[in-house]
């Protein structure tokens, strides 16, 4: 998984904005389609191109092979598109949260890359990617959301016999093997430099904070209110995953004992009291069947879902206010949907400022290559040229040795 991580990630190019272009050069981009509230911009479409060929060149395609390739594929670049904004937008009208399936995702990547010092990660990834870590965890987030809607609205109404998901884990056991590892966020209230009677104030606050998360209250939104360390509180506590030997002892001693879910109370450490949320544990070994029938339902239903999430996305596409310029085609359009280009006056590309569509490409840049089940063709012996969309790294790590 980690290889091809890697494969992926350098395909993804940095913005198309130069950098040294002058604070005085104006820049004219020109609205592709209107998608309820968002846009699609010329710009947007050729940076896509840039990334399918960067990509297709990844996997050894070169010279004619590789033209035709990016050709079929650039045909699908503004369907593509579309498709992925009415998802995001879809789940957000569900109210669907992802931050979860984010958090355990990262940590994976986390423990594999086994770069364990935030900044080196967070730096290895801007280096894979050309994305600042905020940028990965946002197209990540996307990802996951519009995957995600499309599990709730379609995957969940396809049945798999108990008995082909029985069958599906026998034979790919050693997918399910896990390392001894727990995924924790964290609150830290620090008692460096503090005199003792501010040291007993620390103490009772991290007391209280135990108190009102054990009562129900949000760890993340104490996590960001309340903890002295400021990369981690601005995720939501989230501090990453850890194998044994990672941490601090007092810590390893109770974090790797405990479930998942389990609050600790306040742990002592030099500089800080530190209070842990085990957000998911895994014990070395075998995962149960229990454990993971859920994912091989995912992994067995997505063969089947091709033309319901066609479906699905041509009744968003009736659903939804959609204009598109004359001069582009949506290979996905809705039979009998009336998507010309109404706004006359507004025909002339928009003239903006360079540090406007900088803002504005980086946006939407994290949109690009989110991968939704059922929408691509199989290349050549089944696998699937699209290129993937690009992780994210996990928040900021608990107090180590």
């Amino acid at each position: 998984m980690f290889q091809k991580l890697v494969l992926f990630m350098v395909a993804i190019l940095p913005s198309a904005i130069a950098a040294d272009i002058s604070p005085n050069v104006r820049v004219v981009e020109e609205i592709a389609a209107k998608v309820n509230g968002d846009i699609i911009t010329r710009g947007e479409l050729a940076e896509k191109r840039k990334e399918i060929e960067a990509y297709l060149k990844s996997n050894g395609l070169t010279g004619a092979k590789l033209a035709e390739a990016v050709k079929q594929q650039e045909a699908d670049s503004l369907r593509d598109e579309i498709d992925t904004l009415l998802l995001v937008q879809k789940g957000k009208d569900l109210n669907i949260n992802v931050d979860g399936d984010v958090t355990r995702y990262f940590a994976e990547i986390q423990v594999e890359s086994k770069i364990s010092d935030p900044d080196k990660f967070h730096e290895w990834l801007r280096q894979q990617s050309g994305m600042t870590y905020e940028e990965l965890r946002d197209r990540k987030r996307k990802e996951l959301l519009a995957r995600r809607v499309v599990s709730q609205e379609i995957g969940s109404r396809i049945t798999i016999p108990e008995a082909d998901l029985q069958k599906y884990y026998e034979e790919h056991k050693a997918e399910f093997v896990r390392q001894d590892q727990v995924f924790l966020s964290q609150i830290i209230i620090s008692t460096e430099g503090k005199t003792p009677e501010q040291v007993a104030a620390a103490e009772k606050k991290a007391k209280d904070l135990v108190a009102r998360a054990r009562k129900g209250e949000k760890f993340g939104d104490l996590a960001r209110e309340n903890s002295d360390e400021v990369e981690s509180a601005k995720n939501g506590g989230y501090a990453g995953a850890y194998k044994r030997g990672l941490l601090m002892k007092p810590i390893e001693d109770v974090v790797f004992k405990e479930k998942k879910g389990f609050i600790t109370d306040p742990i002592k450490t030099p500089t800080a009291l530190a209070i842990f949320k085990i957000e998911d544990r895994y014990e070395a070994g075998q995962a149960s069947f229990e454990e993971v029938k859920d994912d091989i339902q995912g992994r067995l239903a997505e063969p089947k879902m091709t033309p319901k999430v066609r479906e699905f996305l041509t009744r968003l596409r009736q659903e939804a206010f959609l204009e598109i310029k004359d001069s582009y085609l949506d290979s996905g359009a809705a039979p009998g949907k009336d998507t010309h280009w109404h706004d006359v006056a507004q025909l002339k590309p928009p003239t903006t400022t360079k540090e406007e569509v900088a803002a504005h490409s980086t946006q939407r840049k994290k949109l690009l290559f989110i991968p939704i089940p059922g929408t691509h063709k199989k290349g050549k012996g089944g696998s699937d040229t699209t290129p993937p969309a690009a992780p994210a790294p996990p928040p900021a790590t608990p107090i180590k040795q």
